[in-house]
């Protein structure tokens, strides 16, 4: 057995990883990742993001031609079979691991592939892909190793016909149809690519409205959305058993309901990837669902350990991920790099996509603040009109006193994008976060950022 010492080690290669790990070196620091896969860019890459919004970009497009009277010259409507569309996705993979690979090479980050367990607090052993078992020695260690979907006993996932988020990336075929137990984001995510492949979708969502935590506006319009596309949404259900066939599976709810389809996607919740860690050796506990607890600084109740990403819970997103973790690392090495990660845009990428930051109209009323509604809607705008994308609209909550802008959330076309210009504003300090720099700003035309121009006059305009 090798013994290796390094200043920082790294469990998990996903964004949380790659961002502690980059932070670290930067820092001057030896550092190593340990990764289960023989391959950089954890579920991220390789399961998560990367391949379900490659997929979700290739349907938008064949929804596109599908709809778009210009491309009537070329021929008539087409329809792609799931893995044809998938094929795109695992292209845009490889093009990643090749990026991420680059990132570690450069900054001199030695990268072991296997199975990682703590031994003690400082000493981690990886069972490598080969057989080899090595000991890294660590001043510091960060666990980045993300979180998988949610697996309840009483559901056969050895079933061909029943998948999670994960095993459903294997796919050979098309189903005419397709259940989808949950409808969190990960779930209407994949009932949009599933849809919008001509594949009719039964919806079950445990909760009487979709995401609930989004502005009611919003979780109306993708409602409506999703239903124009042949979706079935179901609301307030719950599964009593899942029943797998020969030839499809059927899913018995509480509510005495039966539904059949070709196959079912569980989509309900994610376990953080702890339970292979040997915790236990080092005293650090988690919760029920295999996450870890941290302070502020992304400390773990074990003082030279640190935790960021999905395995620590909220807001399990790529996004925040890489900044926990390169901000853990900023904690451990104590380079001035920390930052507590709480001002996080919502990006949920179903057809239409939504974009959202701030507080929403619910939370405003609640907490009884003066809030006046600024909203541009995209059939309006020329860049939408050009692009053949009139779904969607720009509403921006500001203070009706102060001008202060509380919160944006924008559905439609590129709202993922557009949301970063409100989140911009609103990050300014004082007097400069105001609807009026808006009105004062001159917009290129046409673009869709110009909806907050639109949507700042309509907001100003109702005051009095």
């Amino acid at each position: 057995m090798a013994v290796y010492n390094y200043d920082v080690v790294v469990l998990g290669s996903g964004p949380a990883g790659e961002g502690a790990a980059m932070n670290a070196a930067k820092a001057g620091r030896k550092v190593a990742v340990v990764d289960n896969r023989p391959l950089v860019g954890g579920n991220c890459t390789h399961l998560g993001t990367i391949p379900s919004k490659a997929l979700r970009h290739s349907v938008r497009q064949i929804m596109q031609y599908n709809t778009n009277p210009l491309f009537r010259q070329i021929g008539e409507p087409r329809w792609f079979s799931f893995p044809d569309v998938l094929k795109s996705a695992e292209r845009v993979i490889s093009k990643q691991v090749a990026s991420r690979t680059g990132f570690y090479a450069r900054n001199r980050v030695d990268v072991f592939f296997g199975t990682a367990s703590f031994h003690d607090e400082q000493t981690v052993e990886v069972v490598c892909t080969s057989g080899v078992v090595e000991k890294l020695v660590a001043k510091q260690i960060i666990i980045a190793t993300g979180s998988r979907p949610y697996r309840p006993a009483d559901v056969d996932f050895h079933h061909p016909r029943i998948y999670d988020s994960d095993t459903i990336l294997s796919l050979t075929h098309t189903p005419r149809r397709i259940i989808i137990y949950g409808a969190g984001v990960i779930g209407s995510e994949y009932a949009s690519i599933f849809s919008g492949l001509g594949v009719l979708v039964d919806l079950i969502d445990n909760r009487d409205q979709l995401l609930s935590f989004l502005d009611d506006e919003i979780s109306d319009a993708l409602s409506y959305h999703l239903r124009n596309n042949n979706v079935l949404i179901r609301h307030n259900e719950e599964y009593e058993r899942i029943e797998g066939l020969e030839n499809g599976v059927i899913l018995h709810l509480k509510s005495g309901k039966k539904i059949k389809a070709d196959c079912l996607l569980w989509c309900n919740g994610r376990t953080g990837n702890t339970d292979k860690l040997g915790l236990e050796n080092i005293g650090i506990k988690v919760n029920s669902r295999g996450q870890i607890n941290v302070d502020q600084y992304y400390r773990t109740e074990v003082s030279n350990i640190f935790a960021a990403g999905d395995v620590i819970g909220w807001p399990s997103l790529a996004s925040a991920a890489a900044d926990q973790g390169r901000s853990a690392a900023g904690s451990a090495v104590e380079n001035d790099s920390w930052r507590f990660v709480d001002d996080v845009p919502t990006g949920i990428y179903t057809i239409p996509e939504i974009s959202s930051i701030g507080k929403n109209e619910r939370e405003l009323t609640q907490a009884k603040i003066p809030y006046e509604v600024g909203k541009a809607f995209f059939k309006g705008m020329a860049r939408a009109q050009i692009s053949h994308e009139p779904v969607g609209m720009l509403k921006i909550l500001f203070h009706r006193e102060t001008l202060e802008i509380l919160g944006v959330h924008c559905f439609g076309y590129q709202a993922s994008e557009i949301v970063h210009i409100g989140q911009a504003i609103m990050n300014q300090k004082g007097e400069a976060n105001t609807i009026k720099y808006f009105v004062n700003t001159t917009f290129n035309y046409p673009t869709m950022a110009e909806a907050y121009r639109v949507a700042a006059f309509d907001g100003l305009n109702r005051l009095f």
